[in-house]
């Protein structure tokens, strides 16, 4: 039986008062893919924001009950004293669906932020550095250009470094919203294809606005309808592409 990795009881996220997420209540389980689908406006990247407390980052947020997370094997309280929110975040890391690289070279996109959360020295960094970006099959393309800007690669290379700048902090849980939705085709399956690789290591959230994708990848399927009602799809109807359209079809 698959072990859970995050729980959300009566979980609420209001912005300016207004509700955006009202009283979800939800078991994530380690591990995954586990995909969060819904229509657009449903409320899923602010679900997903709310694992990790990013929605603290916009004015006027509120966020009521609780949102629990394992951590190095142990239940925490994402929004209780123990834990700040810059470790929550270096913990349950996150990849947004549009490359966000630093104004850096390739090297000190990874580099920056090591050296500002875990202060390890330069050798230290530079093995860190070389493993992730073989972790995510970038190495053999940027070993002789590590001194660039990262604004010169390629959309699908900007994205992985994202994803390996994340993963250099080592995460536990990775929260990826629509990490391929800015991706044309093949850089958007280099995502899947890693992906699949990460789901051993790490517990993955996604939320995607593709079926396909999710009908390829996903191991647990959560339906969010306008951020009210949360509902979870059995296997036998996300892995059957035609049931999971239509499935689709009729509770969005």
């Amino acid at each position: 039986m698959t072990s859970a990795a995050i729980r959300l009881e009566h979980l609420s996220v209001l912005f300016s008062g207004k509700p955006v997420i009202d009283d979800i209540s939800l078991v994530i389980a380690s591990g995954g893919p586990t995909f969060l689908l819904g229509r657009s406006g449903s409320g899923k990247t602010t679900l997903l924001r709310a694992i990790n407390r990013l929605n603290e980052c916009f004015p006027d947020c509120e966020t009521r009950g609780k949102m629990s997370v394992q951590l190095g094997g142990e239940w925490v309280d994402a929004y209780g004293r123990d834990i700040p929110a810059e470790t929550l975040r270096r913990r349950v890391g996150m990849v947004f669906q549009n490359p966000n690289v630093l104004p850096l070279s390739i090297t000190r996109n990874i580099s920056m932020p090591l050296e500002a959360t875990l202060s390890l020295c330069t050798s230290e960094n530079q093995d860190r550095i070389e493993q992730v970006l073989r972790d995510v099959h970038l190495w053999d393309e940027v070993k002789n250009r590590l001194s660039s800007p990262a604004a010169t690669l390629s959309g699908g290379q900007q994205q992985r470094l994202c994803l390996a700048r994340t993963l250099a902090l080592q995460p536990e849980i990775l929260l990826l919203d629509e990490p391929t939705a800015s991706l044309d085709f093949k850089a958007a399956r280099q995502i899947e294809d890693l992906l699949l690789e990460l789901k051993a290591r790490y517990t993955l959230v996604v939320v995607s606005h593709s079926l396909s994708q999710a009908h390829r990848l996903a191991e647990h399927v959560h339906v969010l309808h306008e951020g009210s009602r949360i509902e979870t799809l059995p296997p036998d109807v996300f892995k059957d592409r035609e049931a999971l359209f239509a499935a689709m079809g009729e509770l969005i």
